[in-house]
């Protein structure tokens, strides 16, 4: 008598939750919970320039001693930019898998058009794209001095203030910065409607905060270009 073998598995509860449409939404939502922490803080740190090239090198140096003497020189650092590269990394995944799902369902386009999505929502995915490249020349910029022309190694400020000198790194920031602003307006209100935070009564409040946090990492972020060229900041 034939032995009947089953092959098929049952998948695990992490792959059960990830292939549904509710856990893509989760896992978009938490990870950019996280990128916006980490964006909170690292405009804070940015805004330290404004009280001169000693305060903001040594802001850098902390930056790279940080758990020391446990940590050696930078570990925390690196840390850090994994957990963020995560992050990334995981919220254009599911935002990818989630927009060719959301194309499957529905390959023919709608008989009536349907009312118009907002700004923010119709650029959400240009405005990823934008930010993925921007975080490569950000990196390339003033983490590697790759493409920044002046820069001068263990000098953060000074490195600050080359490519803010320079119209195409001014550029390049204040567009990225805009669709930093629109994502995070739209993001923060989904990710809260996901997370389950979002109600009726909570609907405008969270829509004040979404806007709230748009326009304050939008000027803070674009505050420290806009010094460098009008000469606050030299």
């Amino acid at each position: 008598m034939a032995l009947v073998t089953r092959t098929d598995r049952r998948p695990s509860i992490t792959r059960t939750i990830w292939d549904s449409s509710v856990g893509k939404k989760s896992v978009m939502a938490v990870s950019g919970l996280i990128m916006l922490g980490y964006l909170v803080v690292h405009m804070l740190g940015n805004l330290k320039i404004f009280f001169g090239a000693d305060e903001f090198n040594g802001y850098a140096h902390w930056l790279r001693t940080l758990g020391s003497p446990f940590l050696h020189y930078e570990w925390a650092l690196w840390i850090v930019r994994a957990g963020l590269l995560a992050a990334v990394a995981a919220h254009a995944v599911s935002a990818y898998q989630l927009s060719r799902r959301d194309i499957k369902a529905r390959p023919v386009r709608y008989a009536h058009k349907r009312r118009r999505a907002s700004y923010a929502t119709r650029t959400m995915r240009w405005g990823g794209i934008i930010l993925g490249l921007f975080i490569v020349w950000h990196l390339l910029d003033l983490t590697t001095l790759t493409v920044n022309e002046r820069a001068w190694a263990g000098h953060p400020y000074e490195n600050v203030l080359s490519t803010f000198s320079t119209w195409y790194g001014n550029t390049i920031y204040i567009v990225a910065m805009a669709a930093l602003g629109l994502h995070v307006r739209h993001g923060f209100w989904s990710a809260a409607q996901t997370l389950g935070a979002g109600s009726a009564r909570r609907e405008r409040m969270l829509k004040f905060l979404a806007n709230g946090l748009a326009l304050v990492l939008f000027t803070g972020f674009v505050s420290v270009p806009v010094a460098v060229m009008t000469g606050v900041v030299n």
